[in-house]
């Protein structure tokens, strides 16, 4: 069969869609692209299978909507493989009747977190043919693909019209019948890895790309986060095949840098032997790594072991200074020891980045002012180097979703206004004020000492450009949050 895997262009004055690989949506004034894993993954597997696949990312490739239908004809495909997410899920219906009228043979998957959370609303709004629920868009698709070709029943996790329109489903996605391990490694050439080997705040260095340990994070309990829904089982990759694939990475493509986006990177036993595997092969000496994890959750021996391993930058999720409201969106209890983590991390020698929220409804205005102290804190006694700050934003199909409806602090059900631009929530605070927190916590490294650091820490032309780049994607953030309007 042809198969197209990819994402039609978004276009909007709002900025750039950051769409691919994410567990929230954001438009940024300044691009950037990460590369998407899961469909990669997906698009690599139906290749492996003897099937005509192709790829097109109209965001990353910068097309027109005018161009990608072109494209799109051209591959005269039999199935479309398209991600979405909430907030431009009215987009998304949009398109695919567009592409439905251009191509009616080709039949449209969709897949993401929020159609996983309410399949039967997009069948109700858009011509799709098959929603694709779950997060395993490969083993997925390839099940969906078997089933038209040879007649075989849909695999769990579908949604679908029948003849006469009524809605079928296959029943509730099941992950435990899936093995990572029998997933073949990723075609990068396919997936066009280039166009997201360079936009990207997480590198430093470049070419830089992705790899993913495990789906998605082994805590997975956080109330607020889209992929605990599309990922409720933890599993990981075997130690040997991610150190085979970075080994892959370094020699075939030159890469200089890799993140690895497993929603947490495996600890324990796992990690050690990845890390003595990195530096046993000699991988830690010819490229840097980077990975999200939990705070409080290693030791100081864990995080040195990490930086002979090759690790540098190092995602925290921070969220929030109060304990109150880490206990009510159920993030991991050892994540309360966020300072010490921090310390213990950049006494490694990693660098250190966090990752923070406002705008919920239990927090007072000096809640959140405590997280824009701990934050300036943390840059000012050198432990972290870099922060993103956002809203928070109650996804459908997440625990903080559910929470919203039941105590009424839902300000809206428009699905374009869940990007971020604008508290979702009912909050004790003014928008105005929300705003800006968040540009204070930009601004929160704005300190003689943390900028003193950074100068000294110069090493060589990429150091400054990283921190040339890194200078304008605050200040593109600052413009991102410069206050809108609520609706």
């Amino acid at each position: 069969m042809k198969i197209l895997v990819g994402y039609a262009p978004l276009k909007s004055d709002k900025g750039v869609p950051l769409l691919s690989q994410n567990r929230q949506f954001q438009w940024f004034s300044k691009p950037t692209y990460v590369y998407p894993m899961v469909p990669a993954s997906a698009a690599t597997l139906l290749k492996s299978r003897g099937h005509d696949v192709y790829w097109v990312d109209g965001i990353a490739e910068g097309l027109t909507p005018e161009q990608f239908r072109e494209r799109y004809r051209e591959t005269d495909a039999e199935i479309f493989l398209l991600e979405t997410k909430t907030p431009v899920i009215k987009m998304t219906w949009q398109i695919v009747d567009e592409l439905k009228e251009l191509l009616p043979s080709c039949r449209i998957v969709l897949c993401g977190d929020h159609v996983t959370a309410m399949p039967e609303e997009t069948l109700e709004n858009c011509s799709v043919d098959y929603v694709l629920c779950g997060g395993d868009y490969d083993f997925s698709l390839a099940g969906l693909v078997e089933s038209l070709e040879n007649g075989t029943p849909v695999p769990a996790g579908f949604w679908w019209r029948d003849e006469d329109g009524t809605f079928q489903t296959s029943g509730k996605f099941d992950l435990g019948c899936n093995d990572l391990n029998d997933l073949p490694p990723i075609d990068r050439e396919l997936t066009q890895w280039k166009l997201y080997s360079t936009e990207n705040g997480n590198f430093r260095r470049t070419p830089g790309t992705y790899t993913m340990a495990g789906r998605d994070c082994w805590w997975g309990k956080c109330d607020f986060c889209s992929w605990t829904t599309i990922f409720p089982q933890w599993r990981t990759r075997s130690v040997e095949k991610v150190l085979d694939e970075i080994g892959d990475l370094i020699e075939r493509y030159g890469i200089k840098e890799i993140f690895d986006d497993s929603g947490t990177f495996p600890a324990g036993k796992w990690l050690r032997e990845f890390c003595d595997g990195m530096i046993e092969r000699g991988y830690n000496k010819r490229v840097v790594l980077g990975c999200n994890m939990i705070p409080g959750v290693l030791a100081f021996e864990q995080y040195n072991l990490m930086a002979k391993a090759g690790f540098k930058f190092v995602l925290f999720g921070l969220e929030s200074a109060s304990e109150k409201t880490l206990e009510r969106i159920n993030k991991c209890p050892a994540a309360k020891n966020v300072e010490e983590s921090m310390r213990l991390a950049r006494k490694a020698g990693l660098r250190p980045h966090v990752t923070c929220m406002v705008g919920y409804p239990w927090e007072s205005y000096e809640d959140a002012k405590r997280t824009v102290e701990l934050t300036r804190s943390l840059f000012n006694r050198g432990w972290i180097d870099t922060l993103q700050g956002t809203i928070v934003i109650p996804y459908p199909g997440t625990p903080l979703f559910d929470d919203c409806r039941k105590n009424g602090w839902l300000r809206t059900e428009d699905w374009d206004r869940y990007d971020m631009r604008e508290p979702i929530m009912k909050t004790n605070i003014p928008d105005e004020e929300i705003f800006a927190l968040i540009r204070k916590l930009y601004t929160s490294f704005l300190t003689p000492k943390f900028i003193f650091r950074q100068l000294l820490s110069i090493r060589s032309m990429s150091d400054i450009a990283y921190l040339w780049k890194a200078g304008l994607r605050v200040l593109g953030h600052l413009f991102d949050f410069h206050g809108h309007a609520s609706k």
